[in-house]
Protein backbone atom coordinates (compact mmCIF):
# COMPACT_ATOMS: atom_id res chain seq x y z
CA UNK A 1 0.00 0.00 0.00
CA UNK A 2 1.46 3.34 -1.10
CA UNK A 3 1.33 6.14 1.45
CA UNK A 4 2.86 9.61 1.59
CA UNK A 5 6.17 8.64 3.32
CA UNK A 6 6.72 5.83 0.80
CA UNK A 7 5.90 8.15 -2.12
CA UNK A 8 8.51 10.62 -0.83
CA UNK A 9 11.07 7.81 -0.64
CA UNK A 10 10.24 6.65 -4.17
CA UNK A 11 10.50 10.17 -5.57
CA UNK A 12 13.85 10.74 -3.87
CA UNK A 13 15.13 7.39 -5.14
CA UNK A 14 13.93 8.20 -8.64
CA UNK A 15 15.56 11.64 -8.63
CA UNK A 16 18.91 10.26 -7.45
CA UNK A 17 18.99 7.56 -10.13
CA UNK A 18 17.78 9.90 -12.86
CA UNK A 19 20.69 12.25 -12.16
CA UNK A 20 23.11 9.32 -12.14
CA UNK A 21 21.90 8.05 -15.51
CA UNK A 22 21.96 11.52 -17.08
CA UNK A 23 25.54 12.13 -15.94
CA UNK A 24 26.85 10.08 -18.88
CA UNK A 25 25.40 12.68 -21.26
CA UNK A 26 28.10 15.07 -20.02
CA UNK A 27 30.73 12.78 -21.55
CA UNK A 28 29.06 12.94 -24.95
CA UNK A 29 28.76 16.73 -24.65
CA UNK A 30 32.47 16.94 -23.86
CA UNK A 31 33.39 14.98 -26.98
CA UNK A 32 31.06 17.06 -29.13
CA UNK A 33 32.26 20.43 -27.79
CA UNK A 34 35.90 19.47 -27.27
CA UNK A 35 35.74 20.83 -23.69
CA UNK A 36 36.84 17.62 -21.99
CA UNK A 37 38.03 19.08 -18.68
CA UNK A 38 34.79 21.02 -18.20
CA UNK A 39 32.67 18.03 -19.17
CA UNK A 40 34.59 15.83 -16.72
CA UNK A 41 33.99 18.36 -13.94
CA UNK A 42 30.28 18.37 -14.75
CA UNK A 43 30.22 14.57 -14.98
CA UNK A 44 31.97 14.18 -11.63
CA UNK A 45 29.63 16.65 -9.90
CA UNK A 46 26.56 14.77 -11.10
CA UNK A 47 28.06 11.35 -10.40
CA UNK A 48 29.25 12.34 -6.93
CA UNK A 49 25.80 13.73 -6.18
CA UNK A 50 24.17 10.50 -7.34
CA UNK A 51 26.53 8.16 -5.48
CA UNK A 52 26.52 10.04 -2.19
CA UNK A 53 22.84 10.96 -2.20
CA UNK A 54 21.99 7.32 -1.52
CA UNK A 55 22.89 8.05 2.09
CA UNK A 56 20.01 10.55 2.24
CA UNK A 57 17.63 7.64 1.81
CA UNK A 58 18.86 6.09 5.04
CA UNK A 59 16.90 8.23 7.53
CA UNK A 60 13.67 7.94 5.52
CA UNK A 61 13.95 4.17 5.14
CA UNK A 62 15.07 3.72 8.75
CA UNK A 63 12.06 5.68 10.00
CA UNK A 64 9.75 3.53 7.88
CA UNK A 65 11.28 0.33 9.26
CA UNK A 66 11.01 1.58 12.84
CA UNK A 67 7.39 2.54 12.24
CA UNK A 68 6.56 -0.84 10.72
CA UNK A 69 8.19 -2.67 13.65
CA UNK A 70 6.32 -0.62 16.24
CA UNK A 71 2.88 -0.96 14.61
CA UNK A 72 3.34 -4.66 13.79
CA UNK A 73 3.16 -4.34 9.99
CA UNK A 74 6.74 -5.36 9.27
CA UNK A 75 5.63 -8.14 6.93
CA UNK A 76 5.02 -5.56 4.20
CA UNK A 77 8.52 -4.09 4.47
CA UNK A 78 9.97 -6.40 1.83
CA UNK A 79 7.42 -5.13 -0.69
CA UNK A 80 8.29 -1.55 0.27
CA UNK A 81 11.96 -2.23 -0.42
CA UNK A 82 11.08 -3.81 -3.77
CA UNK A 83 9.14 -0.66 -4.67
CA UNK A 84 12.22 1.42 -3.85
CA UNK A 85 14.44 -0.66 -6.13
CA UNK A 86 11.78 -0.63 -8.87
CA UNK A 87 11.75 3.19 -8.66
CA UNK A 88 15.53 3.13 -9.20
CA UNK A 89 15.11 1.00 -12.35
CA UNK A 90 12.32 3.15 -13.78
CA UNK A 91 14.26 6.37 -13.16
CA UNK A 92 17.41 4.88 -14.71
CA UNK A 93 15.45 3.91 -17.82
CA UNK A 94 14.01 7.43 -18.00
CA UNK A 95 17.54 8.84 -17.69
CA UNK A 96 18.75 6.65 -20.57
CA UNK A 97 15.90 7.87 -22.78
CA UNK A 98 16.75 11.48 -21.88
CA UNK A 99 20.50 11.20 -22.62
CA UNK A 100 20.14 12.95 -26.03
CA UNK A 101 18.33 15.82 -24.28
CA UNK A 102 20.92 15.92 -21.50
CA UNK A 103 23.75 15.95 -24.03
CA UNK A 104 22.37 19.08 -25.70
CA UNK A 105 21.71 20.78 -22.37
CA UNK A 106 25.21 20.02 -21.10
CA UNK A 107 26.76 21.26 -24.35
CA UNK A 108 24.86 24.54 -23.94
CA UNK A 109 25.88 24.76 -20.26
CA UNK A 110 29.55 24.11 -21.09
CA UNK A 111 29.52 26.83 -23.76
CA UNK A 112 27.79 29.32 -21.45
CA UNK A 113 30.14 28.57 -18.54
CA UNK A 114 33.17 28.97 -20.78
CA UNK A 115 32.12 32.58 -21.40
CA UNK A 116 30.85 33.51 -17.92
CA UNK A 117 32.91 31.37 -15.49
CA UNK A 118 30.30 31.39 -12.69
CA UNK A 119 28.53 28.33 -11.30
CA UNK A 120 26.01 30.51 -9.45
CA UNK A 121 25.10 32.42 -12.60
CA UNK A 122 24.83 29.15 -14.50
CA UNK A 123 22.36 27.78 -11.95
CA UNK A 124 20.31 31.00 -12.13
CA UNK A 125 20.43 30.92 -15.91
CA UNK A 126 19.13 27.34 -15.93
CA UNK A 127 16.12 28.37 -13.82
CA UNK A 128 15.35 31.44 -15.94
CA UNK A 129 12.88 31.63 -18.85
CA UNK A 130 15.84 31.49 -21.24
CA UNK A 131 16.97 28.27 -19.58
CA UNK A 132 13.51 26.78 -19.94
CA UNK A 133 13.50 27.71 -23.64
CA UNK A 134 16.85 25.94 -24.02
CA UNK A 135 15.36 22.89 -22.33
CA UNK A 136 12.42 22.91 -24.72
CA UNK A 137 14.69 23.24 -27.78
CA UNK A 138 16.99 20.48 -26.51
CA UNK A 139 14.28 17.89 -25.93
CA UNK A 140 15.17 14.79 -27.96
CA UNK A 141 14.68 11.05 -27.62
CA UNK A 142 16.97 8.22 -28.76
CA UNK A 143 16.75 7.37 -32.44
CA UNK A 144 16.46 3.78 -33.63
CA UNK A 145 18.78 4.72 -36.51
CA UNK A 146 21.73 4.21 -34.15
CA UNK A 147 20.85 0.52 -33.86
CA UNK A 148 21.92 -0.07 -37.46
CA UNK A 149 25.21 -1.91 -37.66
CA UNK A 150 25.29 -2.29 -33.88
CA UNK A 151 28.49 -3.84 -32.57
CA UNK A 152 30.58 -3.86 -29.41
CA UNK A 153 32.60 -0.61 -29.45
CA UNK A 154 36.37 -0.79 -29.23
CA UNK A 155 37.60 -0.32 -25.65
CA UNK A 156 34.43 -1.57 -23.94
CA UNK A 157 34.25 -5.32 -23.31
CA UNK A 158 31.89 -7.64 -21.53
CA UNK A 159 34.13 -7.58 -18.45
CA UNK A 160 33.63 -3.83 -18.04
CA UNK A 161 29.87 -4.11 -18.57
CA UNK A 162 29.51 -6.99 -16.10
CA UNK A 163 31.67 -5.21 -13.51
CA UNK A 164 29.58 -2.05 -13.93
CA UNK A 165 26.36 -4.05 -13.61
CA UNK A 166 27.63 -5.66 -10.40
CA UNK A 167 28.83 -2.36 -8.94
CA UNK A 168 25.56 -0.60 -9.74
CA UNK A 169 23.55 -3.45 -8.21
CA UNK A 170 25.58 -3.21 -4.99
CA UNK A 171 25.11 0.56 -4.86
CA UNK A 172 21.38 0.17 -5.39
CA UNK A 173 20.90 -2.58 -2.82
CA UNK A 174 23.47 -1.60 -0.18
CA UNK A 175 21.49 0.85 1.95
CA UNK A 176 18.16 -0.89 1.36
CA UNK A 177 19.43 -4.37 2.25
CA UNK A 178 21.30 -3.21 5.35
CA UNK A 179 18.22 -1.46 6.71
CA UNK A 180 15.98 -4.41 5.90
CA UNK A 181 18.53 -6.62 7.68
CA UNK A 182 17.85 -4.46 10.73
CA UNK A 183 14.25 -5.65 10.59
CA UNK A 184 15.38 -9.28 10.26
CA UNK A 185 17.75 -8.89 13.23
CA UNK A 186 16.14 -6.04 15.22
CA UNK A 187 18.42 -6.44 18.23
CA UNK A 188 21.40 -5.59 15.97
CA UNK A 189 19.74 -2.88 13.85
CA UNK A 190 22.50 -0.32 14.33
CA UNK A 191 25.25 -2.79 13.41
CA UNK A 192 23.35 -3.90 10.30
CA UNK A 193 22.79 -0.32 9.13
CA UNK A 194 26.51 0.46 9.43
CA UNK A 195 27.43 -2.47 7.20
CA UNK A 196 25.99 -0.64 4.18
CA UNK A 197 29.17 1.48 4.13
CA UNK A 198 31.22 -1.64 3.39
CA UNK A 199 28.98 -2.63 0.47
CA UNK A 200 28.81 0.85 -1.02
CA UNK A 201 32.51 1.39 -0.42
CA UNK A 202 33.42 -1.76 -2.34
CA UNK A 203 31.09 -0.78 -5.20
CA UNK A 204 32.53 2.75 -5.33
CA UNK A 205 36.10 1.43 -5.46
CA UNK A 206 35.08 -0.95 -8.26
CA UNK A 207 33.60 1.94 -10.24
CA UNK A 208 36.46 4.40 -9.72
CA UNK A 209 39.25 1.83 -10.17
CA UNK A 210 37.96 -0.22 -13.11
CA UNK A 211 34.97 1.40 -14.83
CA UNK A 212 35.65 5.15 -14.87
CA UNK A 213 39.26 4.82 -16.17
CA UNK A 214 38.05 2.74 -19.13
CA UNK A 215 35.42 5.33 -19.98
CA UNK A 216 37.93 8.16 -19.55
CA UNK A 217 40.41 6.56 -21.95
CA UNK A 218 37.67 6.02 -24.49
CA UNK A 219 36.63 9.66 -24.13
CA UNK A 220 40.19 10.75 -24.92
CA UNK A 221 40.25 8.39 -27.93
CA UNK A 222 36.99 9.91 -29.19
CA UNK A 223 38.41 13.43 -28.91
CA UNK A 224 41.59 12.40 -30.73
CA UNK A 225 39.53 10.74 -33.47
CA UNK A 226 40.83 7.19 -33.00
CA UNK A 227 37.34 6.21 -31.86
CA UNK A 228 34.36 7.48 -33.83
CA UNK A 229 31.64 9.50 -32.13
CA UNK A 230 29.08 6.85 -33.08
CA UNK A 231 31.13 4.16 -31.32
CA UNK A 232 31.54 6.40 -28.29
CA UNK A 233 27.80 6.95 -28.11
CA UNK A 234 27.28 3.17 -28.34
CA UNK A 235 29.71 2.69 -25.48
CA UNK A 236 27.78 5.19 -23.35
CA UNK A 237 24.54 3.41 -24.26
CA UNK A 238 25.99 0.03 -23.22
CA UNK A 239 27.35 1.42 -19.95
CA UNK A 240 23.95 2.98 -19.26
CA UNK A 241 22.13 -0.27 -20.05
CA UNK A 242 24.48 -2.19 -17.73
CA UNK A 243 23.59 0.35 -15.04
CA UNK A 244 19.92 -0.40 -15.67
CA UNK A 245 20.63 -4.15 -15.52
CA UNK A 246 22.35 -3.56 -12.17
CA UNK A 247 19.27 -1.93 -10.66
CA UNK A 248 17.17 -4.87 -11.90
CA UNK A 249 19.69 -7.37 -10.47
CA UNK A 250 19.41 -5.55 -7.14
CA UNK A 251 15.82 -6.81 -6.88
CA UNK A 252 17.10 -10.39 -6.85
CA UNK A 253 19.95 -9.55 -4.47
CA UNK A 254 17.79 -7.80 -1.88
CA UNK A 255 16.78 -10.79 0.25
CA UNK A 256 20.12 -12.71 0.04
CA UNK A 257 22.04 -9.52 0.81
CA UNK A 258 19.77 -8.66 3.74
CA UNK A 259 20.09 -12.19 5.17
CA UNK A 260 23.88 -12.09 4.81
CA UNK A 261 24.12 -8.67 6.45
CA UNK A 262 21.86 -9.80 9.30
CA UNK A 263 24.05 -12.88 9.79
CA UNK A 264 27.21 -10.79 9.86
CA UNK A 265 25.63 -8.25 12.21
CA UNK A 266 24.73 -11.01 14.69
CA UNK A 267 28.13 -12.73 14.59
CA UNK A 268 30.52 -9.86 13.95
Amino acid sequence: MLDLPLVVILLLTGFINLIGALAYAARIAGVRTGRIAMSFALFNILLLFSRTSNSFLGPFLAKRIETRIHDGTGASLFLDMQFVLAAASIATLAGILLVPTGQRLFAAAIGWYQDNRSTTKLALKAASPAGLRTLRRSLRFPSLVHLKGWHMPQGIGWGVLIANCLAQSLLAVGVVASLYAGYLAPEFRVTASQLSALINGFATILLFAFIDPQLSVMTDDAVEGSVGEADFRRAIALISLSRLAGTVLAQALLLPAALLIALVAVHV
